[in-house]
């Protein structure tokens, strides 16, 4: 079983297959020409579609995939032709799924399922039948009865669809008072997809305020050329993608800029920076967490000259001419109404490392800037060394997000 990562023609077969394919080769054969391969297409993906992963039961694949961002099973049988019988499994929407494990002696598999609202739970799953059924769920950690999540598209810059998923009551107001935390992360092909967040949903949602995340470029959610579209100098199109989604929560009334605030971390810490520089004006809150923000020297710090494949290095003229007017660091200006971000990073990253943090900080207290700036002194490139760590860190930007949007009380800004 092969998965095409770009689009492949394998010599002497006049065949064409799509990236993100999956594609089978008779074992035999390779082995006995390993420099003749003869693929059969399996799968190739629609064009809002993304291939996830693929596990073998006895005598059958089953297929994990992206489909518009919701998970789905898809069923493949070898037929006597050389080719494959493709079926479905019926599971839930708006959903995450994956096989965890499956059986060699028959067509059974275990799938794990999560949702924005509905805990993570574990599903015996029949290939052959088609059927499948809940066995067990971790228990809920707040209360859903009254949440509803929807999926909504927001038009990029260059007229691109960009999908969104929207977590809230069921019976809003759309006339932009809703405190609304917009989250993304757009890089390295990874994709977000609906999971259960208990401190999102007990300190978030369950007391009034809308959650969105946005399926911007950068990601994996729609294969290989998503994630290539916003590669180094052409990564402005992430952060257009994450301004349109925003405004779109703006012009259908579900927030305001007094209302919105925006979370992310890592590889999103740096598009939060960018999103505070280049759109002060559409936030009132933002969190920027163990973040990559000075993009000129980024490979001299921690681990950021391994990531030269995403970002593009500096020694190019072209790419350092785009990250001297994008990176976040080097374009603070003195004289801008930024809103009061929360910076977290920790001691021990040594994969981004804290200077990112440290430096932007300092330069915002350089400029007279006021900021929020928490640094642990244990985790790594994380939220926290532990459980109790972790906890504190949501906390403290839960309760600073709380105040910034649900007007609770606030103390001043040193």
């Amino acid at each position: 079983i092969i998965q095409s990562q770009e689009a492949w023609s394998p010599a002497g077969t006049g065949r064409h297959f799509p990236a993100g394919a999956l594609l089978s080769v008779d074992l035999a054969q390779l082995k006995a020409n390993p420099g003749h391969l003869e693929p059969t297409l399996i799968y190739a993906p629609e064009r809002r579609q993304a291939l996830q992963g693929a596990a073998a039961s006895k005598d059958m694949l089953l297929v994990s995939i992206l489909d518009n961002v919701r998970g789905r099973i898809l069923l493949f049988h070898p037929d006597r032709n050389g080719g494959w019988t493709r079926s479905s499994l019926e599971l839930p929407d708006n959903s995450t799924i994956s096989v965890s494990d499956t059986s060699r002696t028959d067509n059974r598999a275990i799938l794990a399922v999560t949702s924005f609202l509905s805990p993570p739970s574990l599903w015996l799953a029949d290939a052959s039948s088609r059927h499948a059924e809940q066995i067990m769920q971790q228990p809920p950690k707040f209360d859903a009865s009254n949440l509803v999540a929807e999926q909504r598209e927001a038009v990029s810059s260059d007229g691109t669809k960009i999908p969104y998923f929207l977590v809230h009551r069921s019976d809003i107001k759309l006339d932009g008072s809703n405190p609304t935390l917009l989250y993304a992360y757009g890089g390295f092909e990874v994709s977000q997809t609906p999971s259960y967040s208990p401190a999102t949903g007990k300190l978030w949602l369950e007391n009034g305020g809308v959650y969105a995340l946005a399926n911007i470029r950068g990601g994996g959610e729609f294969g290989p050329a998503w994630h290539e579209a916003g590669l180094s100098t052409r990564r402005q199109i992430v952060y257009d993608d994450f301004t349109a989604v925003a405004k779109d929560l703006i012009a259908s009334k579900v927030t305001s800029p007094r209302r919105l605030g925006i979370r992310g971390g890592s590889n999103g810490g740096l598009l939060m920076g960018v999103e505070f520089t280049q759109h002060p004006e559409l936030w009132h809150a933002v969190v920027i967490d163990v973040p990559l923000l000075d993009m000129i020297r980024i490979s001299k710090i921690a681990a950021g000259a391994s990531w030269e494949g995403e970002y593009g290095s500096v020694e190019d003229p072209a790419v350092r001419a785009f990250w001297e007017k994008t990176s976040p660091y080097q374009n603070l200006r003195a004289n801008i109404q930024y809103p009061v971000p929360f910076i977290f990073t920790t001691t021990k990253d040594d994969r981004v490392g804290p200077q990112h943090a440290r430096k932007f900080a300092a330069r915002m207290e350089e400029m007279g800037l006021p900021f929020l700036y928490y640094e642990n002194i244990e985790g790594g490139h994380a939220a926290g060394a532990n459980l109790r760590q972790t906890a504190r860190t949501n906390a403290l930007e839960l309760t600073y997000l709380t105040r910034k949007l649900m007007d609770a009380q606030e103390p001043p800004v040193k």
